[in-house]
């Protein structure tokens, strides 16, 4: 479930495969010895969180909370230059998560009758889902939502591809797109199949949900959330940048191979134009903000309970036993037997994961600095199962500007 993609596979959080993309030389810091120190309900998630950096992730940080008790560990570094550790507060691009936030709104506006999810998508957008086999008559606002229209995914086209998960990033690390530009790349291709008939994730159908929401509301899907959901959570540390490339503080730096390569040159990426995500994955956060809004959403605080019941209807995600796609959440039934509702999400040097269970009285999020290798849930499961990966050997990163 990432905004990224390229030609490496990976797999998620949640089970499923999904492409990931997007002088001197440092090696990563590895653990301190005061990790040692960690609580024992949460020295599991420490271990795992140390050996993420120990299989050569810069960084990682996180929060977890569990009956009102709050928990944060970091592991490794947070820039490789200084090598200022990772901080508790330290805001992140959170990338598909930002899925989440945009079908709650959704959902919010059916909830006030202002749309309704069996809409067509070309009743909202006439003609924007058009050409090679698209047609936006045969396909409802429900199925962006839970990844069953069919639609193709425009981070999967070549050329788009090209300019921003190789290096050409590096030139094109700033330029702007347009939704409807975005979902004019996803048109120059066939669809995966017939609305309804399967499931494939795709982020097109997100940056048509997040253009939904502007034209039912007259305003952009950021405002939206922004007054809908932030606000009232007082999620200060939650922003949709547009196309601000900065990152606000405090923050660290992310890191990228801009290759399909696990090795080779490290990419500082931190800077970049966030609307070659959009609606999709553009979000800024931090792991408090996120535990406050899955748990603010599982325990029925932004939804009725018809919309949210709406949004836990699963459908099966081929190839992750175990787990199921709502409308913008997914659901994971771990090996331990617990079962955890939420996101995960990538973008250029950043992969982040925000659970809790149904609940909410348990809740994890945690970010790592790069986006060439993560944990696979690791740092998830130890936190909810008390699992600790396998030590593995510490890879030096060779850095470039």
């Amino acid at each position: 479930m990432s905004v990224r993609t390229g030609r490496r596979v990976r797999t998620t959080a949640f089970g499923v495969a999904v492409a990931a993309g997007i002088t001197a030389t440092v090696c990563a810091a590895g653990p301190a010895s005061a990790r040692e120190a960690a609580p024992a309900s949460h020295r599991a998630t420490q271990q795992a969180m140390d050996a993420a950096v120990r299989d050569g992730v810069p960084g990682v940080v996180g929060i977890a909370q569990q009956d009102g008790r709050t928990w944060s560990g970091d592991s490794g570094v947070a820039d490789l230059r200084t090598g200022r550790e990772r901080q508790a507060e330290d805001r992140y691009r959170v990338g598909s998560i930002t899925k989440t936030f945009v079908a709650t709104v959704a959902l919010q506006l059916e909830a006030e009758g202002r749309l309704s999810l069996d809409d067509t998508v070309e009743h909202w957008l006439p003609g924007v889902v058009r050409g090679n086999g698209h047609d936006g008559t045969k396909i409802a606002l429900r199925q962006l939502l839970n990844h069953t229209s069919g639609i193709y995914n425009y981070t999967q086209d070549k050329a788009f591809g090209q300019r921003i998960f190789s290096t050409e990033f590096l030139q094109h690390r700033y330029d702007t797109y347009a939704p409807q530009r975005l979902v004019d790349i996803a048109m120059g291709h066939a669809p995966e199949f017939e609305p309804g008939t399967s499931w494939r994730y795709s982020n097109t159908n997100f940056v048509l949900a997040g253009m939904v929401i502007e034209k039912a509301t007259g305003h952009s899907y950021a405002t939206e959330i922004e007054r809908r959901i932030l606000r009232p959570l007082h999620l200060r540390s939650t922003t949709l940048p547009g196309t601000d490339s900065r990152m606000p503080r405090p923050s660290g730096r992310a890191y990228s191979k801009l290759s399909e390569k696990t090795t080779g040159r490290t990419y500082d990426v931190t800077a970049l134009n966030p609307s070659m995500a959009s609606s999709a994955g553009e979000m800024v956060s931090d792991s408090g903000d996120l535990n406050r809004f899955y748990r603010a959403l599982l325990t029925g605080e932004l939804l009725p309970r018809r919309q949210l019941a709406e949004m836990k209807t699963t459908v099966a995600m081929p190839g992750a036993p175990g787990a199921g796609y709502g409308l913008g959440l997914a659901a994971r039934k771990l090996p331990c037997g617990v079962e955890v509702w939420g996101h995960d999400g990538g973008i250029h040097g950043s992969t982040s994961v925000a659970v809790t269970t149904e609940d909410g009285r348990h809740s994890l999020a945690y970010n790592l600095n790069s986006d060439w290798a993560d944990d696979g849930g690791a740092v998830m499961l130890a936190e909810f199962c008390g699992t600790a990966p396998a030590v593995k050997p510490v890879k030096p990163v060779a850095l470039v500007k």
